[in-house]
């Protein structure tokens, strides 16, 4: 229990300094320069998850890991680091002629190093892991994010522009290195087995081809935004979609760490497993719904508080993908049920089907609709990502398809209706920020009655829950 607490430390400490310093860099630097680091990221973000190659996981599931086994990993992972390092080095002029940007090459190239960083001290964090230290882990991250910060604001307010940036995330990446051989004080053996290596590398293997696909997937709008578009535009995506990050992603997170023991413990009575994923959808939705309408509705009037003005042209993408964010919390309960049933090899297959879907679909959608089409196809993506994951529950336990989508549709009929009135008299009536403001307050107001006088079964269910905690409280 304490580690978990310790995990939520360091997962929602680490996104409250990423947001803190995405709020005052934003006002240093310019969209063109968080741009440039976005048309960068889908490179660095490919080349980490192949340095992992899935040994770290094989190293924490391995029961007694050995120092050789250890050690193997260290090497492997510092040579491949060089070797990737050094394609990245030299495929940096190919890659500024892709987005016909020079500036990309030497950034690239200062970039890079931070795969050699990470790949230092891999394995000192997977020893850390498995010892279950996750106090250290937090802190060791939470100090390196805040001083890598403090640099980066005060590089950027000296005029460093892009090169803050960089400077931020090799500051981060070395001192958290650093921590860690200090305090792991683990030294790698004058060892290369090539049998420990097999041995890892078999269990790695799935993990390795399903983590790149995640990446490649999950980083390709943006290289496509960046070469569709401009620096700028990218720029102007990826503040709104750190936005609503901070929404979207600590509540899953937050799913995802609750969900799977509890949906382990109940597995053996598919009507417990039933009421217990009947809940979580509705808790979450009853929560995710509101707050993603809301940072709708509030969308113009956030953007311009934290990042000026300049940054307003964010805002109607941030209206796109607090949609999304409802899609993105909702999947993880239906995920985590056929996790818990041990069906690893249908959901390998179904990592891979998505994975590619979602390539297929931002590539219609740029064809379509320039970009606001892939900003739809990534909400039609996740939408297809949960009505998948509810035919897999279907599949392999009693709670039928239909029975999933009837618990539901109130809660998404009583968010919705009052969002789409509201939405629509602000749009016709082209209200400014105050008015934004005042609509999304009676918005949650009208919710929040409805919630508390509706007679749907999932509401009642919902509202006698909350009473009984209160209660408790």
């Amino acid at each position: 229990m304490i580690g978990m607490v310790w995990v939520g430390i360091q997962r929602f400490g680490s996104m409250f300094v990423s947001f803190i310093s995405n709020i005052v860099l934003a006002r240093l630097l310019t969209p063109d320069d968080f741009g440039y680091i976005g048309m960068l990221l889908i490179f660095i973000a490919v080349s980490t998850t192949f340095i992992d190659g899935g040994f770290g996981s094989a190293l924490i599931q391995k029961k007694h890991p050995s120092e050789e086994d250890y050690s193997t990993v260290f090497y492997w992972n510092i040579g491949l680091s060089v070797f990737l390092y050094l394609l990245l080095y030299f495929g940096a002029p190919l890659v500024s002629i892709f987005y016909k940007m020079p500036l990309l090459t030497p950034l690239l190239r200062v970039q890079g190093l931070i795969l050699i960083l990470n790949a230092v001290s891999l394995v000192q964090l997977c020893k850390l892991r498995k010892k279950m230290q996750f106090k250290i882990i937090a802190l060791v991250n939470l100090i390196s994010a805040i001083i890598s910060v403090i640099a980066a604001i005060i590089y950027a307010y000296y005029g460093g522009g892009v090169w803050a940036l960089v400077l931020q995330q090799l500051l981060q990446s070395a001192l958290i290195a650093v921590f860690l051989w200090i305090i792991c004080k683990w030294h790698p053996l004058i060892s290369f087995s090539r049998k420990s290596f097999r041995e890892l590398f078999s269990f790695g293997s799935f993990i390795l081809i399903s983590n790149l696909l995640s990446s490649f997937a999950n980083n390709f709008r943006g290289l496509l935004i960046g070469k569709a578009f401009n620096a700028s535009t990218l720029g102007y995506f990826s503040q709104a979609q750190k936005v609503e990050n901070v929404f979207s992603s600590s509540l899953a997170s937050v799913v995802e760490q609750v969900t799977y023991p509890l949906m382990v413990e109940v597995k053996d009575s598919p009507e417990r497993m039933k009421s217990v994923q009947r809940q979580f959808n509705n808790a979450i939705l009853s929560v995710v719904m509101p707050i993603m309408y809301l940072l709708c509705l509030l969308a113009y009037p956030i953007i311009e508080f934290l990042f000026t003005n300049r940054w307003i042209m964010a805002a109607p993408i941030l209206q796109i993908l607090s949609i999304q964010g409802i899609f993105i919390c909702v999947q993880g309960t239906s995920y985590n049920v056929i996790a818990s049933l041990g069906k690893s090899r249908t959901l390998f297959n179904w990592s891979i089907i998505k994975s590619l879907t979602g390539l297929s679909l931002a590539l219609i959608g740029l064809y379509l609709g320039g970009l606001y089409g892939v900003l739809w196809s990534m909400v039609l993506g996740s939408c297809m990502i949960v009505v998948y994951n509810f035919y897999l529950v279907s599949k392999f336990t009693s709670y039928t398809f239909w029975s999933q989508v009837k618990d539901i549709y109130p809660i998404i009929l009583l968010s919705t209706i009052p969002f789409l009135i509201t939405f629509a008299y602000s749009f016709i009536m082209k209200v400014n920020n105050l008015g934004d403001i005042i609509l999304g307050c009676l918005y949650i107001g009208v919710y929040v009655l409805v919630i508390i006088f509706s007679p749907a079964g999932a509401i009642r269910e919902l509202r006698n829950n909350l009473m009984s905690v209160l209660k408790r409280k």
